[in-house]
């Protein structure tokens, strides 16, 4: 008599550090993000659900997004969130995008940027504008996989966990101190579309989970 085989829970994870459960503290005022996006903006609005549920002490001063097409923008009407088209494809380089949205993150006081599926590579412009306050989700376990196409990366290395990564942006692609990682195992039936989105239910608990981190953080500085 053989043993059944030992079942994977497809959605099981592990997250690191452990998020806990989120506390807003009023008397502190709310941290202030600029949110970059460049497609469906499901990062994006999971934030602005977030701390439209009061789980999270920040807000959403504007959202700056590249592609005409982009989605995102549509999720910020929803929330009443102004969005701001800044098409790359009108810029000669990229240190002209970035100086046009550091000037627009400027003009609403933003204080932390974050990339929410951002397509673009930032430059020193917006990095030196916000130094250590730029933030980046990324769909690897990095150092592991940075670059473009990360769950193809992982499927083509076939190894047996992969996962997302919350961190501080660098000049580097995909590098810079880690905030927060997720786990998410690999599935032999796996496909570069589902991996992708078991991938993506974490990233968007790790992304509201390091934003939780710097807003308390910048509680106690403030403190």
């Amino acid at each position: 008599m053989t043993a059944n085989p030992v079942s994977v829970n497809s959605n099981a994870c592990l997250i690191s550090p452990e998020i806990g459960k989120s506390s807003i503290a009023p008397a502190h005022p709310p941290l202030k993000l600029g949110v970059l996006a460049s497609g469906s903006g499901s990062n994006f609005e999971v934030i602005a659900q977030a701390i439209q549920n009061q789980q999270l002490n920040a807000k959403i001063p504007v959202l700056i997004y590249n592609n005409p097409e982009a989605k995102a923008a549509a999720r910020a009407e929803k929330y009443g969130i102004p969005s701001i088209l800044l098409n790359h494809r009108d810029c000669k380089s990229r240190e002209e995008l970035d100086t046009k949205i550091v000037k627009t993150f400027q003009e609403y006081d933003v204080e932390w940027v974050v990339m929410a599926g951002w397509m673009r590579i930032v430059t020193k412009v917006l990095l030196d504008a916000f130094p250590d306050r730029v933030i980046n989700i990324h769909p690897s376990l990095l150092p592991s996989f940075p670059g473009i196409r990360a769950v193809e990366q992982a499927l083509a290395a076939k190894v047996k966990i992969t996962g997302c990564t919350v961190h501080i942006a660098r000049l580097e692609v995909d590098s810079g101190p880690i905030l927060m990682q997720a786990a998410v195992p690999v599935l032999p039936e796996d496909t570069a579309e589902t991996l992708h989105a078991r991938i993506q239910v974490q990233e968007h608990k790790i992304m509201l989970g390091a934003i939780a981190l710097i807003a308390e953080s910048n509680q106690k500085y403030c403190d």
